[in-house]
């Protein structure tokens, strides 16, 4: 992914409301799987992590992307974004 398509998914980014929240118990397999699957419907998620989960959302970021197959667009406080491109419902056209 380019930088200019990284701001640009960025800038859809901020428009959009957290649809998951990982609370204390972290990144459980559940978690996982259901935003793995809402990549079915959606190219791009954002993901809160709560104040009460102890780990780096970092970490989390990255390794939900490596488990979903997706990229970590930003992770700015305690938001995470990822971007996964959709075969069937290619909503976003990313610049080139």
């Amino acid at each position: 992914m380019t930088s200019k398509q990284r701001a640009y998914l960025k800038g859809l980014a901020m428009n959009i409301d957290p649809i998951f929240q990982i609370g204390k118990g972290s990144l459980t397999p559940e978690v996982t799987t259901a935003i793995g699957e809402a990549f079915n419907t959606k190219e791009l998620i954002k993901i809160a992590v709560l104040k009460n989960c102890m780990d780096d959302p970092n970490e989390i970021a990255r390794t939900l992307a490596e488990r979903t197959r997706s990229q970590v667009v930003q992770v700015i406080g305690k938001k995470i974004v990822l971007y996964k491109e959709s075969k069937e419902h290619k909503k976003i056209e990313l610049p080139k």
